[in-house]
């Protein structure tokens, strides 16, 4: 085969240092969702839905055929970083945490997890984002150790 085609869909999921609300007011976090979703575009890395709540970011994409899933959280979590401390000065310590969750997502099931981002203010009335990842992890089957998942 000539061509190298791809189609690698991913659910992926970061919070912020310690899961410290920087992202409490609604505007500031829409405004965060939308610069996420254009630095995965610019990334190649089609946003297909971004979304969260004030401690950590879902984010539904299609990964390039040329880049690593470190490396697009690398560059999503550097630029919006740069972004946030250049645009809302009383944000000035916000960090992202130093790990992430990247989970794949099926054709099939790609409407169910835009569903679930676009309903994680509902979400998390019930359940708070350690569950939640937790949850993430059993689903998927990965295993992890507490002790190094919460920075």
């Amino acid at each position: 085969m000539a061509q190298c085609l791809s189609a690698i869909y991913l659910h992926l999921v970061f919070s912020t240092k310690d899961r410290r609300p920087f992202l409490k007011d609604a505007g500031v976090r829409h405004e965060m969702h939308a610069v996420l979703g254009g630095i995965a575009q610019s990334l190649d890395c089609v946003p297909l839905e971004v979304g969260g709540v004030e401690d950590h970011v879902h984010l539904l994409v299609r990964l390039p055929k040329t880049m690593t899933v470190a490396d697009a959280i690398k560059e999503l979590k550097r630029n919006s970083n740069v972004w946030v401390k250049e645009k809302v000065p009383v944000l000035k310590d916000f960090s992202w945490q130093g790990g992430y969750a990247a989970f794949s997502v099926s054709v099939s099931n790609i409407e169910a997890v835009r569903h679930y981002i676009q309903n994680q203010e509902e979400h998390h009335q019930k359940t708070d984002f350690k569950d939640e990842l937790r949850a993430l992890l059993k689903r998927h089957v990965v295993e992890w150790d507490e002790r190094y998942v919460w920075d």
